[in-house]
């Protein structure tokens, strides 16, 4: 083998190599190129998710969304709502809100749709509302002239018992007619566990007008569950299409977010991804 001079000696090409890898990943870190978040399908800044319950449930209807969401590595709230008047009920959300620092994606079911509707007004840190199976009332609209609009509902006078109390009247919805108007997706064994379980809404709540609509500056998502009997699709279709939402729709009853918290889970990320 020939002797190699200094000038036909092969050169170390890795420490070059090296170095220039060193500088490209140290641009890509500093311009986010690369980063976990990106990797992972995170927005910049995660919002927190605060889940609103309706009517005759509680925050536990939430819990199968609650994990897929923090699984994800979201933040979520599901606090107790009220139940006890739809403006005093939007002052306790809104109470809530107050405390969540960086931005907010709010889910609403059933009537939690039309307190966060009124709590989410004027709140330049709610990014997105989610809808399901939800009340998206506009100023002036009530509950109850909302339930009027389409025959199809099951809960009423005639499914509902009548408990008094010291400031009002308490509604619950009647053992034999909680599976098939609320929950008729899910076993009657569950449906049993809930009815006894169920927070009762005070009356006043349906004839109590919404004073805001925070739909009508915030982007909004709605999910119509289309076997629904507590709330008529049709009414919900109305809803979603008065608000621009973008609507997906899904065969399920009135708790869709319990019967099929994948999709639901989806759409509210679909709702984080869009407006991150």
């Amino acid at each position: 083998m020939p002797y190699l001079t200094p000038r036909t000696r092969p050169i170390n090409r890795r420490p070059l190599v090296v170095t220039v890898l060193a500088v490209f990943f140290t641009i890509a870190a500093l311009l986010g190129l690369g980063s976990a978040s990106s990797a992972n399908n995170q927005p910049a800044q995660q919002p927190t998710i605060v889940l609103v319950h309706g009517a005759w449930a509680d925050a536990s209807g939430w819990n199968g969304v609650t994990e897929k969401l923090q699984r994800k590595g979201f933040d979520v709230i599901a606090p107790a709502n009220p139940l006890r008047g739809l403006a005093s009920d939007a002052a306790y959300l809104g109470s809530v809100l107050d405390t969540i620092e960086g931005p907010i994606v709010i889910v609403g079911h059933s009537y939690g749709g039309a307190v966060l509707t009124n709590a989410a007004a004027g709140r330049s840190n709610v990014k997105a509302l989610v809808y399901i199976a939800a009340f998206a009332p506009d100023t002036g609209d009530t509950i109850g002239g909302i339930l009027g609009l389409n025959p199809g509902g099951q809960v009423g006078p005639e499914t509902l018992v009548f408990r008094p109390h010291a400031t009002g009247v308490d509604s619950y919805i009647a053992q034999a007619a909680f599976h098939e108007a609320f929950a008729g997706d899910l076993s009657e064994r569950t449906t049993d566990v809930m009815y006894a379980a169920q927070r009762p809404a005070d009356l006043q709540i349906l004839g109590e007008p919404s004073v805001s609509a925070a739909w009508k500056t915030i982007p909004s998502w709605y999910m119509v569950a289309a076997r629904d009997n507590t709330i008529p699709p049709a009414t919900q279709r109305f809803m979603a299409s008065r608000i621009g939402a973008t609507t997906v729709e899904v065969r399920s009853s009135h708790v869709a977010m319990i019967s099929q918290p994948g999709r639901v889970a989806k759409l509210i990320l679909d709702a984080v991804w869009a407006t991150s």
